[in-house]
């Protein structure tokens, strides 16, 4: 079984809108965008890589701002200040990819170490912050969470913005403001095919 259908079958397991869940989900999501963007040539891997670098961008976003503060109180404050520093490494790598040439051996080369810490970052979250989440808040705010990280993801940036990552004091201020550049672009480019 793959990382991502474990992922899956332990998200099956949570109830429905439970936060975990949620960010289980797209755990999976992101590990199979990353296979569908190594194996894919031409279009087709620029629009699987664009769909990962909105989910990543969206996904951290939304944990900074929702999970983190949870985490601060119910793991410790070094575990949710070591994700946030991590979440801010890898905004930088992916506005790296997002301006290199799709198709260069380079891309391909900082996708598969970027793919790595990604994972790493994930085995991390699920490992030890989910698991000190989950026992520190009932199912009632477990929901709650999921609800108020679903708003947020709404208007979460969709490309990396390292300036704001990796603190969710920026995300809050800066995030939603950037949300609207990143929307407004991204619907341009589709109309233009750009």
């Amino acid at each position: 079984m793959s990382t991502a259908d474990a992922e899956r079958r332990e998200a099956a397991r949570l109830p429905e809108g439970d936060v975990v869940a949620i960010l289980l989900e797209q755990h999976a999501r992101i590990r199979d965008l990353f296979e569908d963007v190594k194996s894919a040539e031409g279009e087709h891997k620029q629009q699987a890589f664009d769909e990962l670098r909105a989910l990543l961008a969206v996904h951290e976003t939304a944990e900074e701002m929702i999970v983190r503060p949870v985490a601060q109180d119910t793991v410790s404050k070094q575990e949710a200040e070591a994700r946030n520093h991590e979440e801010e490494e890898a905004n930088k790598v992916l506005a790296r990819l997002e301006k290199m040439e799709i198709t260069s051996p380079e891309f391909d080369a900082q996708l598969m170490e970027f793919e790595r810490s990604v994972s790493d970052h994930a085995d991390h979250e699920e490992r030890e912050e989910f698991p000190g989440v989950r026992a520190g808040r009932t199912e009632e705010q477990l929901r709650s969470m999921g609800t108020r990280l679903r708003a947020a993801e709404k208007i979460a940036p969709t490309h990396p913005h390292p300036s704001a990552a990796g603190s969710p004091a920026a995300q809050w201020t800066v995030g939603p403001f950037a949300s609207l550049v990143d929307r407004t672009r991204d619907a341009i480019n589709a109309a233009t095919g750009g």
